[in-house]
């Protein structure tokens, strides 16, 4: 197989997901960490936005998982919890690169979300308690009005808010695509039945 990217037949594709954001974070002016998400409704209609991957964990052995957080009555949370998997492409244009991932999905609401959540600034904490996400909205006034209500409420240091939280994707499939002269990328697929599988590695027509 080809070595272009730093992809290896042998290598975890988490920790090669890794190194390719690593490299992002210094040549992406912006977000190197935004992923296009994509969502079903109840009749199959798809739905996509951007959204921040906030980790790629690498357990070992191939095992790992890609972490976003949100508010789970947002129609993307309610999609994904209906539906139970999701999709997203993450790309670099400076690099050239890009990755694609599918999977199941499981809700991260505990300490980790909970740690998370107070690392966020004072502004976006409070944010996540007035804005009821992809509601209707009268105007930006009633959200200034939210805000500062919450703010009576909760004070300088809010909770982490029941219906905000994260969701962790255990993929299926990864697809790694790097740039290649006259349109010859390289495309390697990962793919397993189920997360206790083990990896297949195919490469891709271009």
């Amino acid at each position: 197989m080809s070595d272009r990217g730093g992809i290896f037949a042998g290598e975890d594709p988490f920790v090669i997901a890794q190194s390719w954001l690593k490299e992002a974070e210094a040549s992406e002016i912006n977000d190197p960490n935004a992923i296009a998400l994509a969502s079903v409704d109840a009749e199959g209609m798809p739905n996509v936005r951007m959204v921040l991957l906030k980790e790629i964990e690498a357990h070992g052995a191939g095992q790992g998982a890609f972490v976003f957080y949100t508010n789970y009555e947002s129609v993307k949370g309610r999609e994904i919890s209906a539906a139970g998997k999701a999709a997203f492409v993450m790309h670099w244009k400076s690099l050239h690169r890009q990755v694609r991932v599918r999977g199941h999905v499981t809700r991260e609401d505990g300490p980790q979300a909970d740690a998370y959540f107070a690392s966020r600034s004072l502004k976006s904490r409070l944010g996540a308690w007035a804005s009821k996400q992809s509601q209707p909205l009268s105007g930006r006034a009633a959200l200034v009005a939210e805000v500062a209500k919450v703010t009576a409420q909760h004070g300088p240091n809010p909770a982490r808010p029941p219906h905000w939280g994260g969701f962790r994707i255990t993929p299926v499939e990864i697809e790694f695509w790097a740039d290649g002269a006259f349109r010859l990328h390289d495309r390697f697929r990962w793919t397993r039945a189920d997360a206790g599988s083990s990896w297949s590695v195919a490469r891709l027509n271009p």
